[in-house]
């Protein structure tokens, strides 16, 4: 799956589901302390992750990620990952 693809399906959940603006959303913005996401916002975004994209993630994985370009790529390369 493409780099793109993947930054429009995590970029159009946030917008939908944490009522964010296209513009709060750039791959150094940080998850935590610019866009407010707490553990459960997490948790959610893991749900995603698996139902979007067809993968297991562990919520200890999804902690190391701190900006949104770091999950942009956390996803690209598990999903592309032979």
């Amino acid at each position: 799956m493409k780099e793109e693809k993947v930054i429009q399906i995590v970029n159009d959940f946030l917008i939908d589901e944490f009522e964010l603006e296209p513009e709060q959303i750039k791959k150094d913005t940080l998850l935590r302390d610019e866009l407010e996401l707490e553990s459960l916002d997490l948790v959610d975004i893991i749900v995603l992750i698996e139902r979007e994209f067809g993968f297991k993630v562990e919520p200890t994985e999804i902690v190391e990620v701190n900006t949104v370009g770091e999950l942009y790529t956390f996803i690209v390369e598990r999903v592309n990952k032979p």
